[in-house]
């Protein structure tokens, strides 16, 4: 379970998790969960289009995930942007449906694209995965304060001079650089899955921001671990264990506050 190319696949496995459970925290926060759905699905057409013109997939990722993010950005406006986000996503989506049906020898990269192929991580890839996660976090730790200001309090993050539209925009980067990162490792239908499903839990256990972003990163953790080991052992499809953990994660964290809100107050 340790060796060989196995050890690429925990590696991989880890960088997307710990990505993850950062910018997850801040996708949930923000009520941000249907671009992180759409993006995520729109840059697969980019890859569609790389594939077929024989350029390297992460740069069509890259392309159309900036393209998306700045499109929804640019046409929604916060907390009511579903309408730019569902045009972009239909459009990116009908491009992709065009490249695929331009070539006959797309079926495996589809299915890697989709559901992951974290077991077939290569070790060339390992160094610009880690690098675009690097990236990743840097601009977290930069826009930290006042995302966590516009996130909450939108009015006073205003009063103080932050545009939120510009703060939106750069967040929604932030989730395209994520996703040109993880798509080609857990694919960019599992990658939504570790933006949403291990954050919530975290915010369901405490409201502190740190403590909820080192909990949500050691959800995720615990998700993609979990599934890797799942499913070396039973042979059944990581993407499986990765949706399933990360659904029951999030179904635990609400029953515990279920529970807390059922004890009687003290006297």
């Amino acid at each position: 379970m340790f060796s060989g190319f196995m050890v690429n696949a925990w590696e991989a496995a880890t960088i997307v998790a710990v990505v993850a459970g950062v910018v997850g925290f801040f996708t949930v926060l923000r009520g941000s969960a249907f671009a992180a759905h759409a993006l995520p699905n729109g840059a697969f057409a980019g890859a569609a289009g790389a594939s077929l013109i024989g350029v390297n997939v992460i740069v069509g990722l890259g392309v159309f995930a900036l393209l998306g993010a700045v499109t929804i950005g640019g046409l929604g406006r916060r907390a009511r942007q579903d309408v730019a986000t569902a045009l972009a996503i239909v459009m990116m989506l009908g491009l992709g449906a065009l490249f695929l049906s331009m070539t006959t020898e797309y079926a495996p990269e589809i299915y890697s694209l989709l559901f992951g192929e974290v077991l077939g991580v290569s070790s060339t890839e390992l160094l610009p995965t880690a690098a675009i996660a690097l990236v990743c976090i840097a601009a977290v730790l930069v826009l930290y304060r006042p995302l966590l200001l516009s996130s909450v309090m939108p009015d006073a993050a205003q009063a103080r001079g932050i545009n939120d539209r510009h703060m939106e925009i750069g967040f929604l980067i932030v989730i395209a650089l994520t996703t040109t990162m993880a798509v080609p490792v857990v694919g960019s239908l599992l990658i939504f899955s570790l933006l949403i499903g291990p954050p919530a839990a975290a915010r369901s256990f405490t409201n502190r921001p740190l403590n909820a972003v080192g909990l949500s990163v050691a959800f995720a953790l615990g998700t993609v671990w979990s599934a890797i080991a799942l499913s070396f052992v039973s042979n059944l499809p990581i993407g499986f264990f990765v949706g399933a953990i990360s659904a029951s994660s999030y179904a635990v964290g609400r029953t515990w506050v279920a529970g807390r809100q059922a004890r009687p107050a003290p006297p």
